[in-house]
């Protein structure tokens, strides 16, 4: 109960579906449409987060009652927001029925800068002279955590200071402010337009206020706010002296500029009309916001759901996602961002050469199910993706060899010697166990580059053997794994159930068989898993474990589209009884299709399925997850950096073909 309570007090604070991100690939940040910012992560992307809540508001002139918050629903501000373009800066303008005034508010982080800019804009759209009363609210919860907080106001530096162990942040302007208050009951302070000057507390929050007095009819005044982290008090402090040191202009004129330079470095959309481009340069943009700039580990998405009420969380980096990434990267002129993930993930090799689920910045193991083998072998497979787009770089040959021969090694022993295909572990969507197709074909795709990567290096014994074993994985899909009833393979073999599922499955005349487990435990398998699922086109794109014009993978194709296709909104949804967020079409499976029917020759297909994802962006114009399927609008995650790279891989597949 007390759980539930917690939860319900977090989601009023912060709501899972975000509007924007921002940020310089050491601090992130996500946005609301109000413009109200939800989380703060630093100095990684993915751990530790600060922020409990930020809020701002205005009390104009002698208007009755408070403070008037921009992000209060029932408070009537209206809002119009997007990212300016070929850039990472958030614009929100506020405007209100009743008050004559109009608020611009942007939010980017300084390149190379551990500051977060938040520029205001207040315009005086009425008749009158106005004055305005500027409210910033800051609760924080320093590296996640709701305990041991202080907050105080550094006098010389005219700065809230909050902190908590070895994170710091100093926010404050380069105007003055009129009133503070550290603590003591700040928010109420702040509600109610008076701040008492309390100067330190224990407490994690603050509030700062700004008096502009006597705005004339179409008068604008700028209020720059600086949120500066550090790993002390004085660093922090010294970092808001630094942003002080320069106007808002010249701030802004970097990050454009750095942003701008950032894209004419990468490669230029290859064709496609104008909504295709600015998709194309906004994932450009989005994924290198989900590369860490100090580590090069690439996260799946901002955290949004802290408590796994209703996932299993997604700030974490994962060898199959990542896989796909840095594919994207290569293609897309960012193909440093793929060395530098690849020479951070031999850092979260398992001694026995395996990769688990997921993991943080640091290469530790994040909270997780259990093995899933497609992930390592799914990163030897990228490994020599991008040697191959590097120009067969010898530097990063010899780097990755170590990993890659401890990684195979361990593929080869981990295959079952009944039917050919490795023993069983999680799917791809992290919800069964069993010998899965989908993990067969990666595990296809590991072997072989890691055998490409032998015969680099005059390892010709290692090389046959691993080509050898991932022949006898294809023979093994193609002799157990097609499903003639349904025109589908089977999504895998041995599929761990329920007692109660595998009792009803047994009376439905269906194959299995209990195995005793550890300590006396059972295990219910049945023989077979026959969903037809999106991950099957993983056996030929990107694995090629099978080909793309084999007839059972053209039949397996269309059953997809046949039974996955989501009415009436369109779009594919992962496998036939998927339940998760309601069972949406998902943006990444709708594009993997495009894929496969590119590779068919079936353009105008996989143009149609292309164009979905045009037109499902978020309201940003970022990819989300999942599209709900009853209206069409955003149902899950944004932004999703899969999404991302799998629309950014479908562009440059139908522009080598002159198809796009």
């Amino acid at each position: 109960m007390i759980k539930q309570q917690k939860l319900q007090y977090h989601l009023r604070k912060k709501p899972y579906l975000v509007d924007a991100i921002a940020g310089n690939s050491a601090m992130l940040v996500s946005l609301g449409q109000t413009g109200r910012l939800y989380r703060l992560w630093w100095p990684h992307i993915d751990y530790p987060q600060h922020v409990d809540e930020i809020r701002t508001g205005l009390r104009i002139g002698s208007t009755p009652g408070g403070v008037t918050w921009f992000d209060d629903p029932e408070a009537g501000w209206q809002h119009s927001a997007n990212y300016l373009p070929r850039t990472n800066a958030y614009r929100v303008i506020s405007t209100h029925p009743d008050y004559s005034v109009e608020v611009e508010q942007t939010d980017y982080a300084v390149p190379g800068q551990p500051l977060m800019v938040r520029g205001y804009r207040l315009t005086n759209r009425g008749q009158e002279t106005r004055d305005l009363e500027f409210y910033h609210y800051g609760s924080f919860q320093i590296m996640d955590n709701e305990l041991y907080m202080t907050t105080e106001f550094a006098v010389q530096e005219d700065a809230l200071l909050h902190f908590r162990h070895q994170y710091a942040f100093a926010v404050g302007s380069s105007i003055e402010c009129s009133e503070y208050q550290a603590g003591s009951g700040a928010w109420h302070g702040a509600a109610n337009g008076y701040l008492n000057g309390n100067q330190i507390d224990m407490q994690p929050d603050g509030a700062m206020k700004w008096v502009f007095a006597a705005i004339e009819p179409g008068q604008s005044v700028l209020l720059p706010i600086y949120i500066a982290a550090g790993h002390s008090r004085h660093e922090a402090l010294g970092a808001l002296t630094v942003a002080k040191s320069r106007s808002y202009e010249e701030w802004f004129t970097e990050m454009e500029t750095y942003w701008s330079d950032y894209l004419a470095n990468a490669a230029p959309c290859p064709g496609g009309n104008e909504q295709i481009v600015a998709l194309y340069e906004r994932s450009q943009l989005a994924m290198k916001l989900m590369a860490d700039e100090a580590t090069g580990t690439i996260v799946a998405a901002p955290e949004f759901d802290e408590y796994f009420s209703r996932c299993g969380g997604y700030a974490y980096s994962w060898g199959r996602d990542a896989a796909f990434v840095t594919t994207a990267f290569n293609k897309a002129g960012l193909g440093a961002l793929s060395e530098k993930f690849y020479d951070w993930s031999i850092t979260a090799q398992e001694a026995d050469g395996s990769w688990q689920q997921r993991h943080y910045h640091d290469g530790s193991l994040a909270p997780h199910w259990g093995l899933q083998i497609d992930e390592g072998s799914s990163l030897i497979w990228g490994m020599w993706e991008y040697y191959l787009h590097s120009g067969e770089q010898e530097a990063f040959l010899e780097r990755m060899w170590p990993a890659v021969e401890r990684g195979a090694v361990f593929l080869v022993q981990y295959l079952d010697p009944e039917t050919g295909l490795p023993l069983p572990t999680r799917d791809l969507w992290e919800e069964r166990e069993a010998e899965h197709t989908y993990s067969a074909a990666a595990v296809y795709g590991g072997l072989t580059a890691a055998a490409s990567f032998a015969s680099r290096k005059g390892k010709d014994r290692l090389a046959e053997l691993w080509r050898s074993a991932a022949e006898r994985i294809a023979l093994a899909i193609e002799e157990r794994c097609w499903n003639e009833s349904k025109g589908s393979y089977y999504r895998g073999l041995k599929l761990t159930v329920s007692k109660e599922d595998y009792e009803a499955a047994i009376a439905r005349g269906e194959r299995g068989f209990v195995q005793q487990r550890d300590k006396g435990y059972m295990r219910y398998v049945l023989e077979f898993d026959p969903i037809v699922d999106i991950s099957l086109l993983g056996i030929s794109v990107p694995f090629n474990a099978v080909p793309v014009d084999s007839p059972r993978m053209a039949r397996t194709a269309d059953t997809i589209e046949q039974l996955l296709t989501s009415h009436p909104v369109g779009g594919i949804r992962r496998y036939e009884d998927d339940s998760y967020i309601g069972g949406n079409p998902w943006i990444l499976t709708t594009l993997w299709l495009s894929h496969y029917r590119t590779l068919q020759g079936r353009y105008e297909e996989a143009r149609r399925h292309l164009d979905y994802a045009v037109k499902h962006v978020t309201s940003s114009g970022l990819l989300p997850e999942q599209v709900d399927q009853v209206t069409g609008e955003t149902a899950w995650v944004v932004p999703l950096t899969w999404s991302h790279a799998m629309f950014v891989l479908a562009v440059h597949m139908l522009a080598e073909r002159g198809e796009l």
